[in-house]
């Protein structure tokens, strides 16, 4: 069994300020989170679009390289196809939002 990072990208990144609205958000993922059961290892949480790069050399520069992700969560799977299954129920998805799926590598198993 490996932990897997969901990265969420695109889509409606803003939370919404409605109180209501706010907490049928956390019912979306809660229910989700409880399909999923002990697979979550990491629930995640909303990524600011604030950043900074600081580069093999060692520049800085304001922003991110690539597409910025905003949002994650770690699940725990048996493959990456399963993961891939479990993510497809993210509530991400309705706002528009992709998933992108990687492997962790555990080097814990590694060193021997």
């Amino acid at each position: 069994m490996a932990n897997y990072l969901l990265l969420y990208s695109g889509g409606e990144s803003d939370m919404p300020t409605d109180p209501t609205e706010i907490e049928e958000v956390f019912k979306q993922w809660g229910a989700w989170y409880g399909e999923l059961g002990d697979a979550v290892v990491d629930g995640g949480n909303p990524i600011s679009p604030m950043a900074k790069t600081i580069s093999a050399t060692g520049s800085i520069s304001d922003g991110a390289v690539g597409i910025l992700p905003n949002g994650y969560t770690i699940l725990k799977a048996d493959s990456l196809d399963e993961a891939v299954e479990m993510a497809k129920g993210s509530p991400v998805r309705e706002g528009g939002s992709d998933v992108t799926v990687l492997e962790i590598i555990d080097t814990s198993k590694m060193m021997g």
